[in-house]
C-alpha cells in the first residue's frame, strides 16, 4: 500500500478516444506522472446529448478528447461542451500537431493541446495549468490520515448513507483520497449506495494485513468522483475481534489514505465497539421516532462508560419525521447536544442510491456537504468556489 507523503492528485478526467493506441500511450505518461486519472473512458464520439448525461454523472475537473481520428466531430464535441454552464477545462490529444489545427482548437475553447510523442514535463505541465485554473491544490501535506465513523442506534436509521454521501462530500471538496470501508460485513450496503459492486473488501485486506506491500492501485472498487470504496463480500462474513490487527490495519489506512469513513453495523454490534476505539470522529446516527430516541440514550450512555467520558457526536437523521419536537427537548432526551438534524429526502436519497452517486444540490446534499466542510477545516463563503467553501487556517479537527 502506498503512502501518501508528497504525492501528486491526479485531475479526474472523462477520456473520449476512439483512437486506442493514442489513448494507451497518454494514459501511460498520465499514470506515470500522476496528472491525470480517468473516471469515465468513451471509446466512441457520444452525442452531444449523451456527453452532456455523462458531464453530469461524473464530473470530471477535465475532459480529454481524441481529435486525431476525427477532427470535425472532436471539434463540434468541444464547441458543445464550451457553450455549457461552467464547462470543464478540455485537452486535445493528437498524433501531430498541425499549427493550423492546434490555432483552431484553442480558438474554439480547448485549454491544452497535447501530441505525440507525450513528453511527461509537457503533461505535468499541461496538468499543473489545469490545476492553477480551477484553484486545486496537487500536493498532499505528510500526516496522518482522518477516521470517521458512522453507526446508528438501531437499522435503517440511515447511516450508511450518511456515511457514503459524507464520502463523496470530503472527496468533491479536498480532492484527497477518500476511502469509504463498509464493514457490516453481514448486510451492508454501502458499496452499493456508492455505485461499486466489486472490489477488495475489508475483510480480504485484514487477510492480507501481513502483506501490507502487496495492495497496490485497484485494490479497492471504484466509486464516482475518484472515491475508492470497500465493499462488503459478497457472502455474509464475520469481521475478527482482534484489536491489535484492526489497529495495525488502519495505521496502514491512514498512511495512504487522507479520510478513511467507516460504515458500521448498529452501535451495540462488537464490531462498531471495536472500530470507535480508532476512529478520530464518530456520528451516531438517531432517528426521532420513540424507540430510536431509546436505543440512543442507551447507547451513549454505554459509550461514554466504555470510553472514559468521550461520547460520539449524534446526528438527527430524517427530522421531518418527527413528532414536533425541538432541538432543546432532543438535547434533554439524550443527555447530549445534537451536532446537526438532517433534512428528510426519501425521493433524493432513492435516486442517489440506484445511480450510485452524490445528492447534489438536494437539501440532504447540501447539509452533508457542510458537515464535510466542517470535518476538513472548511467554512461557507458566498463568493467563493463552487461549493461556497474556503479552507480555514489551522487544524481540521482541533479540539475534537
Amino acid at each position: 500500500m502506498q503512502a501518501r507523503a508528497d504525492t501528486r492528485i491526479p485531475l479526474n478526467s472523462l477520456l473520449i478516444a476512439p483512437d486506442r493506441e493514442l489513448a494507451e500511450q497518454f494514459l501511460r505518461v498520465a499514470a506515470a506522472t500522476r496528472t491525470f486519472q480517468t473516471v469515465a473512458d468513451l471509446k466512441k464520439y457520444p452525442p452531444a446529448q449523451t456527453l452532456e448525461i455523462r458531464l453530469r454523472q461524473f464530473q470530471p475537473e477535465v475532459v480529454l478528447v481524441d481529435v486525431a481520428t476525427e477532427l470535425e466531430t472532436a471539434c463540434a464535441l468541444i464547441s458543445f461542451m464550451c457553450t455549457l454552464p461552467s464547462p470543464p477545462p478540455v485537452v486535445a490529444l493528437d498524433r501531430e500537431a498541425p499549427a493550423q489545427t492546434v490555432l483552431r482548437l484553442l480558438r474554439l475553447g480547448a485549454r491544452e493541446y497535447l501530441a505525440l510523442p507525450f513528453e511527461a514535463g509537457v503533461v505535468e505541465a499541461a496538468a499543473a495549468g489545469i490545476a492553477r485554473q480551477l484553484g486545486i491544490h496537487r500536493f498532499k501535506a505528510e500526516e496522518p490520515g482522518t477516521v470517521v465513523a458512522f453507526s446508528s442506534a438501531k437499522p435503517g436509521s440511515g447511516a450508511s448513507t450518511l456515511a457514503c454521501q459524507t464520502a463523496f462530500a470530503l472527496r468533491r471538496l479536498t480532492r484527497q483520497r477518500v476511502l469509504l470501508a463498509d464493514l457490516d460485513l453481514l448486510d451492508g450496503a454501502a458499496g452499493f449506495y456508492a455505485g461499486c459492486r466489486t472490489g477488495g473488501s475489508f475483510l480480504d485486506l485484514l487477510e492480507r494485513a501481513a502483506w501490507p506491500g502487496k495492495l497496490g492501485e485497484g485494490f479497492w472498487g471504484a466509486g464516482s468522483d475518484g472515491l475508492e470504496v470497500a465493499p462488503a463480500p459478497d457472502s455474509p462474513a464475520e469481521l475478527p475481534l482482534d484489536p491489535v490487527q484492526f489497529r495495525q490495519v488502519m495505521d496502514q489506512l491512514r498512511a495512504a489514505y487522507a479520510w478513511i469513513v467507516l460504515d458500521l453495523p448498529v452501535i451495540f454490534h462488537r464490531v462498531s465497539l471495536m472500530a470507535l476505539a480508532e476512529a478520530d470522529r464518530t456520528f451516531l446516527v438517531v432517528t426521532m421516532d420513540l424507540g430510536g430516541l431509546h436505543l440512543a440514550r442507551k447507547a451513549l450512555r454505554m459509550i461514554e462508560r466504555l470510553q472514559g467520558g468521550r461520547k460520539p457526536d449524534v446526528l438527527v437523521n430524517m427530522a421531518g419525521r418527527g413528532d414536533g419536537l425541538i432541538r432543546p427537548e432532543l438535547d434533554k432526551i439524550l443527555g447530549v447536544k445534537v451536532f446537526e438534524q438532517m433534512p428528510d429526502d426519501a425521493p433524493g436519497v432513492g435516486r442517489a442510491a440506484a445511480l450510485g452517486q452524490p445528492l447534489g444540490g438536494t437539501p440532504l446534499g447540501l447539509a452533508i456537504e457542510g458537515l464535510a466542510g466542517q470535518l476538513a477545516g472548511l467554512e461557507r463563503s458566498a463568493s467563493v468556489g463552487q461549493a461556497g467553501l474556503l479552507l480555514k487556517v489551522g487544524p481540521a479537527l482541533a479540539g475534537t
